[in-house]
C-alpha cells in the first residue's frame, strides 16, 4: 500500500493540544480534544532535543498495518461524505440568512476539500469505500436540514456535537498512527492532523454562534453524538 495524496494541503497549524478527558460535558469541548505537549511534540518528525536522526529502516507495511490504514481511510472518507451532506442540508435552509449563511458556507467549503483529499487517497490506495454511501448522504442531509429547520442555534448545536465526536475520532487515529514508524504513514498523519484542527475550528465557530441556546440543547447534542459514534463504528466495517 502506498499512501498517495493528490493536491496541496492547506497550511497546517502547530497548536498545543490538551488530553482527551472521558465523557466531559459538551461545554468543555474547547479543552477536550487537545493533546498533551509531549504528544504534540511526538507528532513531529523532529525534536528540539533529538540528536541526528537515524535513517529509517525500509520495510513493507505489515498486513495488519495495511488493514488498519484501509479502515481509517474508509471511515474518514465516509465521515467527510456525511459532513458534506449535513452542511448541504443546512445551506438549503439557512443559505440566504445574511449572518449564518456565509459561516455555514465557509465550513462546507472546508469539508468539500476534506472529501476531495480522501476521495483521491481512497482511489490511489485501492481502498474499498463504504458500501453505505447512499444512506450516509440521506442521513446527513436530513440531519443538517432538520436541525436548521429548528433554528440557527439548533444547526450550530448539530455542528458542535458532530465536530466534538470527529475531533476525538481523529485524535484516536493519530494515537494509532504514532505507533507505526513508516514514511508512508507520515502523509496520512499530516492530513489527519490538519483536518482535525479544522474540525475543531468548526466546533468553536458553532459555540461562538450560540449553539448552546438551541432548544433542548442537552438532549439534541447527546442524540447526535451517539449517532455519530454509531456511524463511525459501522463505516469502519462496512
Amino acid at each position: 500500500m502506498i499512501l498517495t495524496l493528490h493536491g496541496p494541503l492547506l497550511p497546517i497549524r502547530s497548536s498545543t493540544m490538551s488530553a482527551l478527558p472521558m465523557r466531559l460535558p459538551i461545554s468543555q469541548t474547547r479543552q477536550l480534544i487537545r493533546l498533551q505537549p509531549c504528544c504534540a511534540r511526538s507528532l513531529s518528525t523532529f525534536s528540539e532535543h533529538s540528536e541526528t536522526p537515524r535513517p529509517r529502516v525500509k520495510r513493507p507495511l505489515t498486513e495488519k498495518e495495511k488493514d488498519l490504514i484501509a479502515a481509517m481511510l474508509r471511515v474518514d472518507h465516509a465521515g467527510e461524505l456525511g459532513a458534506n451532506w449535513i452542511y448541504k442540508g443546512q445551506m438549503a435552509v439557512l443559505g440566504k440568512d445574511p449572518k449564518v449563511g456565509p459561516v455555514v458556507q465557509h465550513m462546507w467549503d472546508q469539508e468539500k476539500f476534506h472529501l476531495k483529499v480522501f476521495d483521491d487517497m481512497i482511489a490511489a490506495n485501492r481502498v474499498r469505500p463504504t458500501a453505505l454511501r447512499p444512506f450516509w448522504e440521506v442521513a446527513g442531509y436530513a440531519l443538517g436540514a432538520g436541525t436548521a429547520l429548528l433554528g440557527k442555534e439548533a444547526a450550530m448545536a448539530c455542528t458542535e456535537a458532530v465536530e466534538t465526536v470527529i475531533g476525538e475520532h481523529y485524535n484516536d487515529q493519530l494515537r494509532e498512527l504514532l505507533k507505526i514508524d513508516h514514511p508512508e504513514v507520515d502523509k496520512l498523519r499530516e492530513v489527519i492532523k490538519q483536518f482535525r484542527d479544522e474540525e475543531l475550528e468548526h466546533l468553536d465557530t458553532a459555540v461562538d454562534h450560540e449553539a448552546k441556546k438551541a432548544p433542548v440543547y442537552p438532549g439534541l447534542t447527546a442524540v447526535i453524538q451517539q449517532g455519530c459514534k454509531a456511524a463511525i463504528w459501522i463505516a469502519t466495517r462496512i
